[in-house]
């Protein structure tokens, strides 16, 4: 299904449907600030599973990342240190996805890894929905095969009808964008770029 939302003025129940979903287990695709993305509650483990299945991913071989409404509890699901954090504040909301230390409070499916990506996308739509589920989401981007048109992870329209039997709720938040967050590597004792994308770090 389909759910058109707006960066403001939503109906507060078309926001609590979501919300819903994502607390019984439910996958749902949604806009961020880069690309359109699929995710669920972080802290359930069915769900996640399942988006890793669809995507073909191993989780104890590839990096998860979540997205949080804001910095005020980051401590609980990953370990940052004051260097790292004023590193975040300064860049989030935005397009950058910081890979951190994880800590136990996430499923056992990200301590396989022991790290995780944080996202706090400049995105209103699914900040919203993040603070009212009061939960991280778990984030990914979505599978397109190697030649597949870009418009299927771009159009909302599309997207619902390519990924829309497989998920429980495609959010229309207009036309998304191509270009990846830029990925920072904060578990070493200096923060690395380890993937350019759509956020620029300035010196």
């Amino acid at each position: 299904m389909i759910l058109k939302l707006y960066d403001k003025n939503n109906n507060p129940d078309d926001l609590q449907r979501i919300v819903d979903t994502l607390e019984e287990g439910g996958i749902i695709i949604y806009p961020t600030d880069t690309m359109y993305a699929i995710g669920c509650h972080a802290l359930k483990e069915r769900p996640i599973e399942r988006i890793c299945k669809l995507k073909n991913i191993d989780p104890r071989k590839h990096n998860l990342s979540i997205i949080c409404y804001d910095l005020s509890n980051i401590s609980e699901y990953a370990r940052v240190s004051n260097a790292t954090f004023k590193l975040m504040k300064r860049t989030l909301p935005g397009p950058f996805t910081f890979i951190l230390n994880a800590d136990s409070r996430l499923p056992k499916i990200f301590r396989n890894r022991k790290e995780v990506g944080i996202r706090v996308p400049d995105n209103n739509i699914i900040r919203e929905v993040c603070r009212m589920l009061n939960a991280p989401i778990l984030t990914t981007t979505l599978p397109l095969k190697e030649g597949e048109d870009i418009e299927y992870v771009t159009d909302p329209e599309l997207i619902d009808e390519k990924f829309g039997d497989k998920v429980d709720w495609v959010i229309d938040g207009g036309i998304g964008g191509i270009e990846p967050s830029t990925v920072i590597n904060c578990c070493g004792d200096e923060p690395e770029v380890v993937r350019q994308g759509k956020g620029r770090l300035e010196d």
